[in-house]
């Protein structure tokens, strides 16, 4: 979920949002194609995106117990 566009003080980084976005996408996209891990931050935590959502939570309760 995006937050309000918000108008850059500085011109020059009118498409600096965007390019990140596009980044983070490709990034990922390379990642999953080769079947590395893509790790972010998400609520607080460090999170590897290109696990699938039952890997994840499968992953998650073996390391804690």
């Amino acid at each position: 979920m995006r937050s309000k566009t918000v108008k850059p003080l500085n011109e020059e980084l009118v498409g600096v949002d965007a390019a990140l976005r596009r980044a983070a996408k490709a990034a990922q996209a390379l990642a999953r194609k080769t079947k590395t891990p893509c790790y972010v931050w998400k609520d607080d935590k460090i999170v590897d995106v290109t696990l699938t959502k039952t890997r994840r939570q499968v992953s998650i309760t073996t390391k804690h117990q």
